[in-house]
């Protein structure tokens, strides 16, 4: 199977798992659940997901095992644009191709849905998969750990808060921190999360970190770059808002040309990594050429 067949199959086992995982109705109020389903089901490209199965495979694991965390990771990172693309926020009004959840249900259900989405994945990681295994009981707390930790303080709102604060006033390794909260933090949990439901030993675990934070850096550094090149109907989102609004990115820091053969070191990092560990030849390597030639 090929890369983008490869992408295509667990992109489409990701859609018909997060089908099954949001409340609905008389539960959940409908209001609320159809703003959360807005969200959730407006497309993507579902890398995290996607990159937390593999993971799970490259350390011989069941990627079945490691799906509920793969949910778990898309609808936080759902909630987090939700969230971001907030007046108060980055105010975005285009997100994935079509109006964000704000200008179409209203500031107040965005924030609850994005509460509500936020707060349903740590519910589907305590909950599933079921079991009474002690060891598997272990992987799903340890996951639950990091996944939290990944997305608090310290890392994705940390980063948030970060860019919020006063974005132009940092140098390059300033950015360099606050993308690796704001975006590789979760990049980070999704690999290490399927690693560990996978079976992964620590060993394992940690070389698919590693690989993985570079993954995040090289997909903050192309999306600078399409924001700088791309168009907004190609990308889904508004082109161009970054260095509009004065934000400091990659290519105002180092070119368009150095961030691109600074996306291309990330890879030779994680290359190193994953072959340290005997896992270079798992998916997760396809993955991270992918992230660095993409146009989206």
């Amino acid at each position: 199977m090929d890369l983008r067949a490869y992408l295509e199959a667990r992109r489409a086992e990701v859609e018909s798992a997060l089908e099954r995982v949001l409340p609905q109705p008389p539960d959940n109020p409908a209001v609320l659940a159809d703003a959360m389903r807005y969200s959730l089901t407006a497309g993507g490209k579902r890398l995290r997901p996607i990159l937390c199965l593999a993971s799970a495979e490259a350390v011989g694991g069941d990627r079945a095992m490691a799906m509920p965390a793969a949910c778990a990771i898309e609808l936080i990172h759902t909630y987090s644009l939700i969230h971001d693309d907030l007046p108060a926020m980055d105010d975005d009004t285009m997100r994935r191709g079509r109006p964000t959840l704000h200008v179409v249900a209203g500031e107040g259900m965005a924030i609850l849905a994005g509460d509500g989405l936020l707060t349903e994945a740590f519910a589907l990681m305590a909950r599933e998969p079921r079991t009474s295994d002690a060891a598997v009981v272990a992987r799903k707390l340890r996951v639950v750990g990091v996944v939290a930790t990944a997305a608090g303080a310290i890392g994705m709102v940390g980063g948030q808060a970060i860019d919020l604060s006063a974005p132009a006033t940092l140098d390059a390794d300033g950015v360099r921190v606050m993308h690796g909260k704001k975006t590789g933090a979760l990049i980070r949990a999704s690999a290490v999360s399927g690693a560990v439901m996978g079976g992964g030993d620590d060993d394992a675990v940690a070389a698919i970190d590693a690989a993985a934070a570079e993954f995040g850096l090289a997909f903050q550094i192309v999306d600078d770059v399409l924001d700088v090149e791309g168009a907004s109907a190609e990308l889904g989102k508004t082109a161009g808002k970054d260095a509009a609004a004065g934000k400091p990115t990659y290519p105002a820091l180092y070119g368009v040309e150095r961030s691109r053969a600074m996306a291309a070191e990330c890879l030779d990092r994680a290359t190193a990594a994953l072959e340290r560990a005997k896992l270079a030849d798992s998916r997760l390597l396809d993955i991270g050429r992918w992230i660095i030639t993409r146009s989206n």
